[in-house]
């Protein structure tokens, strides 16, 4: 649900499932065949493993991180992590890279560059959840267009401030 005044998104967990479905619909119609996923961590893992169990591809991960002060609201300094987890093998052939959202556009940017230089790789497709009409970068593949740009609060974020002794009143008696 976007406010009225177009600066926050708010996304229940039925929401988050039906748009990253959607996006699984919209790889499958484009006909393109890929080998494996690769999703960025944080944001990509839960569309990453469900693009991975749809279509029964391996799922990489790969951790990037630049959002850091306010409460994650900033954009700071690219971290990439140096290497790729992978279940077996290197990371090669038709790769559809996955992220929740391009923002900015530039920690896609900054990973699709890297892994094009990488002469394993034959071809490099990305698919996000949302893309934002001020990205520097569009992916191959998304569900909705964002004209303004609001900030996405996701429904796993309530865990962002959630802590083992929180829990542990969430289920005392």
């Amino acid at each position: 649900m976007l406010t009225d005044d177009g600066k926050h998104l708010y996304v229940s967990w039925d929401e988050y499932h039906m748009l990253t479905e959607r996006l699984a619909l919209k790889v499958h119609a484009s006909g393109w065949e890929f080998d494996q996923i690769l999703c960025l961590a944080r944001g990509g893992m839960r569309p990453g493993d469900v693009l991975s169990r749809v279509f029964d591809k391996p799922l990489g991960i790969m951790s990037t991180s630049s959002y850091r002060a306010e409460a994650g609201t900033i954009q700071g300094r690219l971290d990439m992590a140096k290497y790729i987890t992978l279940p077996k093998g290197e990371l090669a052939g038709r790769i559809l890279l996955v992220d929740d959202l391009a923002d900015s556009g530039v920690t896609l940017r900054a990973v699709v560059e890297r892994l094009r230089g990488m002469p394993s790789i034959q071809e490099l497709r990305s698919a996000v959840i949302w893309t934002k009409a001020v990205s520097s970068y569009t992916p191959d593949y998304y569900v909705e267009m964002l004209e303004t740009s609001p900030w996405i609060h996701q429904p796993f974020e309530e865990y962002d401030d959630l802590r083992p002794d929180g829990l542990a009143k969430k289920f005392a008696v």
